[in-house]
């Protein structure tokens, strides 16, 4: 009996003990959206929040800032981007607009999408889109193609009130791709993608410093850059030659006939 209410003790004492251990290793609540995708933007092109296409990410900021996010984009793909500001609760009608820059700094045209739109009075959000042209593997230098390598997004107010200036908003920005394929493949390819980085890269290939190296922009889309030179277009031309062939034979047979004609005398008559 002594030994029963030992035991039972000592197990008592050791679930007590164990109680707060188990607690404590317990998973923590994760809050809501992929804590991965970034939470802050940058304030300029070179201090510009990386992003990677497929995942949310949010920021705070004052009306009147400038927020710049960046992406990589790859040949072949068509990039959609989209952000919405929550604007405070009072706040009087102000404009809106969301730019996209290439590697060079360009401004890229929307093919289609709401950029720039205006905000009422009583709006307590602004949905704002752009959907890029297909970036190409290689363009002329003379046109403003889209090409593989970094874009930047920039979120800012156009117009307001100058009570409004200061305001708090919060604001999302996602960015999607639609890959599009041999359709938009052309005959060419970039030496180097446009990223941030590699013309100081291989102006310091003897030298090699720090402060280069933490200047080389890290963001590549998934499985790394495509070479440019394979796309789905070889499939369908090597499929269309094997079908052109096939036409020909089954012409050549259909048309030959089965010999000379009855009617016809033969040669040296």
């Amino acid at each position: 009996m002594r030994i029963t209410r030992v035991l039972s003790v000592a197990l008592l004492m050791t679930g007590l003990a164990a109680g707060p251990a188990t607690a404590d290793s317990s998973p923590s609540a994760s809050p809501s959206g992929d804590s991965s995708a970034p939470t802050q933007a940058g304030t300029s092109f070179r201090t510009a929040t990386e992003l990677d296409q497929g995942r949310q990410a949010t920021a705070s900021g004052s009306t009147g800032d400038y927020l710049y996010w960046s992406f990589a984009a790859d040949a072949g793909q068509r990039p959609t981007v989209k952000a919405t500001v929550k604007l405070p609760d009072t706040h009087a009608g102000e404009t809106w607009q969301l730019d996209v820059y290439d590697g060079l700094r360009r401004r890229q045209a929307c093919q289609y999408g709401a950029s720039t739109r205006t905000a009422a009075q009583d709006a307590t959000s602004l949905d704002l889109a752009c959907t890029l042209r297909t970036v190409r593997a290689w363009s002329e230098t003379w046109a403003n193609d889209p090409l593989p390598g970094t874009y930047y997004v920039r979120l800012t107010v156009v117009d307001l009130q100058s009570s409004d200036l200061g305001l708090p908003v919060s604001t999302e920005v996602r960015v999607d791709s639609k890959d599009i394929g041999g359709s938009a493949a052309v005959d060419g390819s970039l030496a180097q993608p446009l990223t941030p980085g590699i013309a100081a890269k291989s102006a310091s290939d003897e030298d090699s410093s720090s402060s280069t190296s933490t200047a080389l922009s890290s963001i590549e889309p998934d499985g790394g850059w495509s070479s440019g030179w394979w796309s789905d277009r070889w499939v369908w031309t090597g499929v269309g030659g094997v079908l052109a062939a096939l036409a020909g034979i089954g012409g050549y047979a259909l048309t030959r006939g089965s010999g000379r004609p009855r009617r016809v005398p033969p040669p040296g008559m």
